[in-house]
């Protein structure tokens, strides 16, 4: 690829000054004259039909300032489910049979909430919510996915707890090409094997918070917010409101991982309560409201059937799964891995299920970390089976075309695999006889690969240029962790011709900034990049025509981008990751020796953050493959391992080094030709752990996470 001047190389944040010396200001750090604190009343049950709510003794408390519940709140928060369908029209709202609302009733999860109140400081919020009387009538309840299938578990809705599509359809997802019975029926081996993942949270440093303000029919709400445009049109919808009257800031935030896009039941609770008091309003959630309150991965049972012929070739493959969305279904359910293989004939079966745990909905990756467990736990056993190496079986199997006659717009999957086996030395470190090492401690090799997506799309960027030769750049980002305002910075930098001190970023700001897509799904790099190198090009033409601006003029080149692949075009980032681990057979500790992640994200914007993103998403999988699990009590229905200590995750004690290797390709496409990279690290690297594990100890970990109770289970 051509070297370019700014793109390319290792660069500081542009806020890091402000971060690290603390001057920057995020929503917790937000103090209004007059503001007013809220706290949360949760449902103690499972699942519970609420009779009454005597709030008289709150609301008589000297401080307090309003009491809200279902019987005086009844907003529909529309992106709590996709089911709910209030973001599609008012028609589909008036059809709808399942609704989610700020409050509900009946409750469906402990810690679902059933009242807020706002007082004049954070004490008297809280004592105001013990002076809440609930009278509650406890409903039976199912936290397991396939027992929720089952014909006499307890009914979550009255449809039924197959989860409803936003055209109110309980029906599996799933695909069905070629005839899989066929291919079975043709295989000279077919394997079959059950895998579970279990319900793992974000887990991001910063809590949610909100402060809410009115300014007669005008709302403005401090949010941490992956997508201050998506949060403006969700609370706008929600609220009844127009776009005009909602302005959404987020100058700072912390990590997102999916928990953050969109608006969420916090910020319509904070805005009601503050439209009732005529005073700002501040809800901050703590971290264990924060763990059972808000949504994470949904746990998932995986069943796989899978035939080959002698020479290690799939034939086809069936998949029949279950995903625990919780009582509302906020995403997919679904559970990606089968499309990487290059195989004719497959059927999936995937159904998405309501139980009574805390929602499942966006985490880095959503539907990949947990179906490239299952499925390539599958096929790493097939290899087992047949005594072939994994890395020979990836290279015969592995995606060429992604389907239906299409093309990669570049393709650099196989040369991923074939370096990361080089430069890792695969072929020392892999045991050919898993769990062939003598005595207690043994070591094994696990790899894995990845096919990520890395569309084109919307999104928009305004560029001004003043009579002194300085350029500001007016995008939607916010910065989820992944360096999203530098990236703009750069790219404009880049395209302008400029040095980087010459270009300011204004950010975070719905009343200063354009639509973005929202930091999600490893979009804003593609996407809001790309509107501001057009937006950049724009700009130099109107400079070339017009010259520099005078006095206090300015130029402003303000571009609306929707690009589109040609047809039969598939984009894609590609990856292979290569673990090795050392197991206590005896005392089930295992540890990660060594890491190595292959990655074709595109052409590389900044190499420092680039690297964090890598890092940051294998240390999350290996957290998911080794640790993590949010753990409910079977009798009460209520979450026993909320918080940091409690569902352990990961910290910086447990950080294994890590190697990244980028294969920079230009396919033509997004900016400079930039792909995808926010979930990359994550999304191979489940699998991977998993699978060295079972060619250290000989035994394969079918069920997340792979704890030492486990292991010394399988080892006596």
């Amino acid at each position: 690829m051509n070297t370019l001047k700014t793109v390319g190389i290792s660069t500081t944040r542009i806020d890091t000054l402000q971060r690290v010396t603390g001057k920057a200001q995020y929503t917790n750090d937000v103090k209004l004259p007059g503001m007013l604190y809220a706290k949360i009343l949760r449902s103690p049950h499972p699942h519970a039909r609420i009779r009454s709510i005597d709030t008289s003794k709150a609301l008589a408390m000297p401080g307090v300032k309003a009491v809200l519940t279902n019987e005086n709140c009844k907003v529909i928060w529309g992106a709590g489910s996709i089911a709910g369908g209030v973001q599609y029209s008012d028609e589909i709202k008036k059809i709808t049979k399942q609704h989610r609302y700020a409050f509900n009733n009946p409750v469906r999860f402990a810690g679902e909430p059933v009242a807020a109140v706002a007082a004049v400081n954070r004490h008297i919020a809280e004592e105001a919510l013990l002076k809440i009387h609930v009278e509650y009538e406890p409903l039976p309840f199912v936290l397991d996915q396939e027992d929720a299938m089952k014909p006499d578990a307890p009914q979550i809705w009255p449809e039924g707890n197959l989860a409803l599509s936003n055209r109110n359809e309980a029906v599996p997802m799933g695909q069905k090409r070629g005839n899989v019975q066929d291919a079975f029926a043709k295989s000279d081996q077919v394997f079959e094997d059950r895998f579970s993942t279990a319900f793992v949270h974000n887990a991001q440093m910063e809590p949610r918070s909100a402060v809410a303000h009115w300014e007669g029919d005008h709302l403005t709400l401090y949010t941490p917010t992956g997508g201050i445009a998506n949060c403006r049109t969700d609370m706008a919808r929600d609220l009844g409101i127009g776009q005009d009257k909602v302005r959404v800031i987020s100058q700072y935030m912390g990590g997102n991982f999916g928990n953050k896009n969109q608006n969420q039941d916090a910020d319509l609770i904070a805005a009601m309560l503050a439209k009732q008091t005529g005073a700002p309003v501040k809800l901050e959630l703590s971290r264990k409201e924060d763990y059972i309150g808000m949504h994470g991965r949904w746990p998932t049972t995986q069943y796989y059937k899978v035939g080959v012929s002698k020479d290690g070739a799939i034939q086809g493959i069936q998949l029949r799964g279950y995903s625990g969305m919780g009582p509302y279904r906020k995403n997919s359910g679904a559970m990606a891995g089968v499309e990487l293989y290059e195989v004719a004939n497959v059927e999936t079966s995937i159904h998405p299920v309501y139980t009574n745990k805390t929602v499942s909905g966006n985490f880095r990756g959503p539907e990949f970390p947990q179906g490239y467990f299952g499925m390539q736990s599958m096929t790493d056993e097939v290899c087992a089976n047949l005594k072939m190496d994994p890395v020979d079986f990836v290279l015969k199997n592995m995606t060429r075309k992604p389907g239906g006659g299409a093309k990669y717009t570049d393709y650099s999957l196989e040369e991923c695999v074939k370096r990361g086996a080089s430069e890792f030395e695969w072929a020392k470190r892999w045991k050919k006889v898993p769990g062939s090492d003598p005595g207690a401690i043994k070591r094994g090799a696990g790899m894995s690969f990845m096919a990520f997506r890395s569309g084109l799309g919307r999104s928009d960027a305004v560029i001004t240029v003043n009579a002194q030769g300085k350029y500001t750049v007016h995008v939607g980002v916010t910065d989820v962790g992944a360096g999203a305002k530098s990236t703009m910075w750069m790219i404009a930098a880049e395209e302008l011709g400029v040095p980087l001190s010459q270009v300011d970023v204004m950010w975070g700001d719905t009343d200063h900034c354009p639509y973005s897509v929202g930091e999600s799904g490893s979009r804003t790099t593609i996407m809001t990049g790309g509107a501001v190198v057009e937006a950049a090009r724009d700009l130099k033409k109107q400079i070339a025509a017009k010259g520099m601006p005078a006095g206090t003029a300015m130029l402003t080149a303000t571009v609306s981008a929707n690009p589109r692949l040609p047809e039969g075009l598939v984009r894609s980032a590609f990856a292979a990751h290569y673990v090795e681990v050392e197991v206590d057979a005896e005392l089930g500790r295992i540890k990660v020796l060594k890491y190595l992640a292959v990655h074709d994200c595109g052409r590389i914007i900044n190499p420092l953050t680039a690297h964090g993103q890598i890092h940051g998403g294998v240390l999350m999988g290996i957290g998911m493959a080794l640790h993590e699990d949010l753990i409910y009590d079977k009798r009460s229905g209520t979450a026993l391992t909320a918080g940091y200590y409690g569902a352990r995750v990961l910290t910086h004690r447990d950080a294994p080094k890590i190697d990244v290797i980028f294969i920079e390709n230009d396919d033509g496409y997004g900016p400079y030709g930039a792909k995808s990279i926010g979930e990359a690290g994550k999304v191979p690297a489940v699998a991977a752990v998993g699978n060295a594990v079972a060619n250290a100890i000989g035994h394969r970990m079918k069920d997340l996470p792979i704890t030492r109770d486990k292991v010394i289970a399988v080892m006596a």
